[in-house]
């Protein structure tokens, strides 16, 4: 009889559900039982004759998955249970559960929209939210309402929020599974972690206090293989002669997992782990989990086109199914390397995978599915439209879609590839030759501390051995071993060519757009075909290489620096892409120059292979150029266009219409208005020497011109007929001059539509300021007198008449006597 599980007091209701509705969203916490006794209890329950394909996030999950069953019902594997993961299968004609890993089914309904003989889909560990699961799910759930009614779709979880997944499946059941397994408890650092010590002394630390102070088998999660590594070597010196460290994470091989996962035959063992220990898997013997608070993820960047690991503090729910880990087999505990008042500040759930990833793949998908950007189908959270829109663009620049976003015959030739449309794009061009480079470009770098030069990591898969004779650099032997079974198993896959292309040639095909240029200056930094920058290391022997193919960067988005390239000869590139290098005329404003420059150059996508003068422009090319240049320096006005602008911009603020003329306005309409001016100009000296006013008189009809000069007049008559100056800059309209120069004026003079009085600065006959008035006939009858008494001791030579506005205006100084 099978040891009781929490989800069996759930199986009743699920089945229920799904013999009513044909779906159901299932919650369960972790160790709960759902992967292993949810696909039986279908089967047993009756509920489909077809197949019943399971979804596992990890090939070591689906491969474990598919093994305890079939131990539960006393069979091998491949006989009622079996699995297919990438280049493995165990299956039979009498297999009625397939555990597949998610790609696979995607495939399934791709070649077979229909999916015959397949009773039943259930998506397993659906809160990890895993590309090809949403994926997956969005078109099963077209299959179901447009060719399989009879379909059963189930979504397990083991921390997501089922409503979402439920109102997105019309309305589907939800069943939930209370309880775990055995209680864990939880204990948190009691102060937060010591800033001066490195993440992995922390981490091996608190793992050595977890093993001394419990019994039973510790789990330690870690964010990567790096720090698996280095928290091994701490804590193997320290740990009691029977524990046993060893390492799991997804780059190792089989054999290396299973290890991992299977039972010390005597005393303990402490498994470093990265988060594939969170997913539907028993490790055997763990009482303790210990949680170290990080997440490896890869982000990708739509702006830069290019995806980078980053690491990230866990989320809640994440922090919650490692937890889980400790209570599967028995009760246990679990350490987190945070405070419990830290935990408030965790988000509540990771990123789903699809707003963070490298979208070329789903946009190929989309594409063969005929669905463009996925428009209409059921994804719990849609693609982004910029990262979505850069994965089509590369779609198209490989050819796999066409210009109105169909997908060509060869995209469908690489939809059938296990490869990113890149390196299926290269495979399919260059031939089984280019097998293992798709292997390697597609797996982890099998090098330790290596130069950049990809020949590097060639020689190395060619021989391990002699490689590490000659060089200083480690070999990953199980990364090679692993990119060489899979170069076998492309090469079957990949198409006839009889060109002979070098490596770097190859990876060319695989990243047209991240064909490098080396710039000018002493530096080792390079523009990409695509429009990113990226930069070498100083140091790195491929430095001095004038063009780069580069197939690894770290992503940075300012400008990323290469990890991993091949140099490739002028001539190479221009024989793969002599369809794509064409000459361009260009004039255009070089800032650092200050000119217009007129080139003739020969471009493969943003780099300049071939750059020459171009001594006969158009004019109307060059003026265009200058134009850039005013924008790029700003409006270089004269006081007297400032002027002018400043009239125009006042009776806009009055609410006369008149075209905009801020600077923002000009500048946005500048082709308008100061194109045909800029005939001939060259360079920044010829514009700034310029006069704008002509210019911007030209940018008003002579109706406007004539409209500003009798609203905002550029000058105050004085009664002595001299023309003053009017600034309409400020907040009122204003003039400056001599009190002298306004006797006699008993009007105070106005402007615009609204009459406005102009702000009078009066000045002393030395032309300093007196008074400030904007009723000047009030400042005759009132502070008039006080100003004259002032002024007469210092001015005793000016006129200061008792009655200003009887008196003759006047700049002169009293006539001297007889």
């Amino acid at each position: 009889m099978p040891v009781p599980l929490p989800i069996d007091d759930a199986l009743p209701a699920l089945l229920t559900a799904l013999r009513s509705e044909g779906r159901a969203v299932l919650t369960a916490p972790p160790g709960a039982g759902k992967t292993t006794r949810v696909p039986l209890a279908l089967l047993e329950g009756g509920l489909t004759e077809g197949r019943i394909v399971m979804l596992e996030p990890r090939r070591l999950a689906a491969r474990a998955a598919a093994e305890r069953m079939a131990e539960s019902l006393g069979e091998p594997v491949g006989s009622t249970v079996g699995y297919r993961i990438r280049g493995e299968t165990k299956v039979s004609p009498g297999t009625r559960i397939e555990v597949v890993t998610e790609g696979i089914l995607t495939r399934m309904i791709q070649s077979d929209p229909e999916l015959s003989g397949i009773g039943a889909v259930i998506f397993d560990e659906f809160h990890e939210r895993s590309l090809n699961a949403d994926l997956g799910l969005a078109l099963a759930w077209e299959v179901r309402g447009a060719l399989r009614e009879d379909l059963i779709l189930l979504v397990m979880s083991a921390t997501l929020d089922a409503l979402p997944v439920a109102a997105l499946l019309d309305g589907a059941p939800t069943v939930s599974s209370e309880g775990r397994a055995f209680p864990v408890e939880t204990r948190w650092l009691p102060r937060p972690a010591d800033r001066a010590r490195s993440f992995e002394a922390e981490a091996a630390a608190l793992t050595l206090q977890a093993v001394e102070e419990t019994e039973g088998g510790v789990l330690v999660f870690l964010p990567g293989e790096g720090e698996i590594r280095r928290v091994a070597a701490m804590v193997e010196r320290h740990v009691p002669a029977d524990c046993a460290v060893r390492p799991l994470f997804g780059a190792m091989d089989f054999a290396a997992q299973r290890a991992a996962i299977a039972p010390v035959s005597s005393g303990r063992k402490v498994v470093l782990a990265t988060s594939i220990a969170e997913t539907s898997l028993t490790i055997e013997d763990i009482r303790v989990v210990v949680d170290c608070g990080r997440a490896r993820r890869a982000r990708f960047d739509p702006g830069s086109g290019m995806s980078r690991l980053v690491t990230e503090r866990v989320t809640r729910a994440e922090a919650e199914q490692r937890r889980g880990r400790a209570g599967r087999v028995a009760p246990g505990l679990c350490y987190r390397m945070w405070t419990k008042g830290e935990e408030g500040g965790l988000a509540p759930f990771p990123p789903a995978e699809i707003e963070a990833a490298d979208l070329a793949g789903l946009a190929l998908e989309l594409a063969l599915w005929g669905a463009g950007t996925g428009e209409g189908l059921a994804f719990l959270t849609p693609p982004p439209a910029p990262a979505l829109a850069e994965a089509r663009a590369l779609l198209a620049d490989l050819g796999a879609i066409d210009a109105q976003g169909r997908i060509t015959p060869h995209g469908r030739k690489l939809a059938t590839l296990p490869l990113h449309p890149r390196l299926g794009h290269m495979l399919l061009l260059a031939g089984p030759e280019a097998a293992t480079l798709a292997a390697l470009l597609a797996d982890r770098d099998p090098l330790r501390g290596a130069p950049s030069d990809l020949m590097l990591r060639l020689a190395a898969i060619r021989d391990p051995k002699g490689y590490e004779a000659e060089h200083p650099h480690d070999v990953h032997r199980g990364v090679v071993e692993r990119i060489r079974a899979e170069a076998k198993r492309l090469s079957r896959m990949a198409g006839s060519s009889d060109a002979k292309l070098s490596p770097a040639e190859m990876a060319a095909l695989a990243y047209p757009d991240r064909i490098g240029l080396r710039r000018m200056g002493e530096a080792p930094r390079y523009l990409l075909s695509g429009g990113k920058g990226a930069a070498l290391d100083t140091a790195d022997p491929l430095s001095r290489a004038r063009l780069l193919v580069v197939t690894g960067l770290d992503g940075d988005p300012r400008e990323a620096r290469i990890r991993q390239c091949a140099e490739i000869h002028e001539a190479a590139l221009r024989r793969l892409f002599s369809d794509r290098i064409a000459w361009t005329e260009t004039c255009e404003w070089a800032r650092r120059e200050g000119r217009v420059v007129a080139r003739r150059q020969e471009r493969f996508g943003a780099i300049v292979l071939d750059d020459r003068h171009w001594p006969d422009a158009p004019p109307d090319a060059m003026a265009r150029a200058a134009l850039d240049g005013v924008r790029q320096i700003g409006l270089p006005f004269t006081d007297t266009a400032r002027r002018l602008q400043a009239r125009v911009e006042f009776l806009r603020r009055e609410g006369t219409e008149l075209p905009d003329f801020s600077d923002e306005g000009l500048l946005e309409s500048a082709g308008d208005w100061l194109l045909p001016f800029l005939f001939g100009k060259r360079t920044e000296a010829d514009l700034r020497g310029m006069d704008f006013n002509e210019p911007l008189k030209a940018a008003l009809t002579h109706e406007e011109r004539t409209l500003l000069d009798r609203l905002a007049p550029a000058h105050f008559t004085t009664p002595l007929g001299r023309a003053v100056p009017i600034d309409y800059s400020g907040e009122h309209p204003a003039i400056s001059l001599r009190l002298q120069e306004l006797f006699g004026v008993t009007v105070h003079p106005t402007v615009g539509p609204k009459r406005l009085p102009l702000r009078i600065t009066l000045l002393s006959p030395a032309s300093r300021p007196v008074q400030v008035t904007m009723d000047l006939p009030g400042f005759w009858k009132s502070s008039y007198a006080d100003v004259r008494k002032d002024m007469r001791g210092q001015y005793p030579k000016h006129p200061w008449p008792e009655d200003p506005t009887e008196a003759e205006p006047t700049l002169r100084a009293k006539p001297r006597k007889g």
